[in-house]
């Protein structure tokens, strides 16, 4: 029965991305942040539709320690969902991307209209200028940055190399760091097809300063807490299949 519950839902996923893409894009005229509710809507409507259908719902734990100001959220990534369900958990925010991505037909179009941190991995030094140029102006202008340190997906009760730019964007700005942990690779795998019922866990941790800090101090403070409330998440979880 999960195998054709996430069968509908893929399905239904894939079909309204193809509808709601040439949609997003009639948004480029409006200022910035209409664009952001109007875009981001599809995102959430994944999420409550997984619900719906899957079964998988969420928590979120520790809303309360979100800074008032803009900040860079520096989290976990497993998989797709945590993409869709930021969009409904913290405030219009932007994603630090690799900027190939804003060249696929559609979804890609439709994503630079949400005006991303798009950087080419390629060029050393000058992404890391292009980190902190435009991460700043997001920030200056009202929005969180959303950085996943890893830089990919990574499986459950695994971890990969923190790097540093999400941490040399608050140190050189001044902004918080807001660390997240959750468990959603155990019920939505990185490249799996199930979807799997059950209840993920949203954990937001408490705001690093970065005033003071370098940037490596700062990104041990992140992977430290991330990890560690990793640990106690994944060991509540279903194994991952």
């Amino acid at each position: 029965m999960q195998n054709l519950r996430s069968l509908i839902y893929n399905f239904i996923v894939w079909v309204s991305v193809l509808l709601y893409a040439p949609l997003s894009l009639l948004t480029f005229p409006l200022p910035a942040r209409a664009r952001f509710a109007f875009i981001s809507k599809w995102g959430r409507v994944q999420v409550r539709l997984a619900k719906l259908i899957c079964g998988l719902d969420y928590r979120v734990e520790g809303r309360e320690r979100l800074p008032a100001r803009p900040a860079i959220i520096m989290a976990k990534h497993q998989s797709t969902w945590e993409t869709f369900a930021f969009q409904e958990i913290f405030p219009p925010h932007v994603w630090v991307l690799k900027r190939e991505l804003l060249w696929v037909p559609l979804f890609g179009w439709a994503l630079a209209l949400l005006r991303p941190v798009a950087i080419d991995r390629g060029s050393g030094k000058q992404a890391i200028q292009q980190l902190i140029e435009q991460g700043r102006e997001r920030l200056q202008a009202g929005y969180c940055v959303v950085v996943f340190p890893e830089g990919t997906r990574m499986p459950p009760r695994t971890r990969g190399r923190y790097k540093l730019g999400g941490a040399v964007l608050a140190s050189a700005t001044g902004y918080p760091v807001v660390p997240v942990a959750h468990n959603a690779g155990s019920f939505w795998p990185r490249r799996g097809f199930l979807k799997r019922a059950g209840t993920i866990r949203v954990v937001i941790g408490p705001t690093i300063e970065s005033q003071g800090r370098s940037a490596e101090e700062i990104r041990q403070i992140a992977e430290s807490w991330i990890e560690g409330t990793m640990q106690e998440l994944e060991d509540q979880s279903p194994p991952a299949k």
